[in-house]
């Protein structure tokens, strides 16, 4: 097994690191420069920095974020958030990002995914992708039965912060974003994001199972015993997590120390 990367996620508007449910009721957690410096310190093996605004009157300002992050930290970092052209991604990376997260764009025009990863070479180019599971059989009654999901076609790839249903399949979207050149996918499951009973084991072990790129495993982290069996049930690289590690409920040395009592390798 290979080791495995534990990656906080920092949400950033206006130029701090924020964390909300479902983008409202923001509360301000810090700055992000000293935030990413913290995590570096504690062993983080990535960043990964989400502009939850999107808007152009952010881009400048998170463009500072990332200059200013990548000259005192040195960790990989990802951006995410409102990238359109392969121009937004040139100069994220030209600010000193190592990656970068790319979402709705790619499946609006999925050309981009090729054209980005042929300019900036595939190990720059993170597809995101969120999932959730959708209702398609008679007897749904608002509670998903313990067989539901067990059709790769009850999952579908969702946009714009989970609103929009795309009617894609999750499982081929994934499977058509590694021959466009992805390098990686970093994967939500909208059915257990901010829940904290544990990531979607079933959906990443799926993904994960039908790629050979690495898969990010994100949404629904709620204790250390989460992180292990996203490792130990599925072929997730990394594990990624947010507000677990801005509010100390659990620390990255914490996580990797449990791994290794679990005999999971970790950097």
């Amino acid at each position: 097994m290979l080791a495995k990367r534990i990656i906080p996620c920092l949400d950033i508007d206006n130029g701090r690191v924020v964390k909300g449910t479902n983008f409202i009721h923001l509360q301000d957690v810090g700055d992000p420069t000293a935030i990413a410096k913290e995590y570096n310190e504690q062993g983080a093996d990535e960043i990964v920095f989400l502009d939850i605004t999107a808007s152009s009157d952010g881009r400048g300002t998170l463009l500072d974020v990332i200059e200013r992050t990548a000259s005192e930290v040195f960790l990989p970092v990802t951006v995410g958030g409102g990238i359109r052209t392969t121009e937004d991604i040139k100069e994220i990376l030209r600010v000193g990002a190592d990656k970068v997260s790319i979402n709705s764009a790619a499946v609006k025009d999925e050309t981009l995914v090729a054209r980005a990863a042929d300019m900036f070479g595939s190990q720059c180019i993170v597809v995101a992708i969120d999932v959730k599971r959708v209702p398609s059989r008679p007897d749904y009654n608002g509670v998903f039965p313990p067989d539901f999901g067990t059709d790769i076609n009850d999952f579908h790839v969702v946009i714009h912060g989970g609103r929009q249903d795309t009617g894609i399949n999750a499982v081929e979207w994934a499977k058509k974003v590694e021959k466009l050149g992805a390098g990686e996918i970093l994967l939500t499951s909208m059915d257990t994001d901010g829940v904290k009973k544990g990531f979607d084991l079933e959906i990443t072990k799926i993904i994960a199972d039908v790629v050979s790129i690495p898969v990010i495993a994100s949404g629904g982290c709620g204790c250390l015993e989460d992180f292990a069996d996203v490792f130990n049930k599925t072929d997730a690289s990394a594990a990624l997590a947010a507000s677990l590690f801005h509010f100390g409920i659990i620390s990255v040395p914490q996580v990797k120390q449990f791994l290794k009592s679990k005999e999971i390798p970790v950097r």
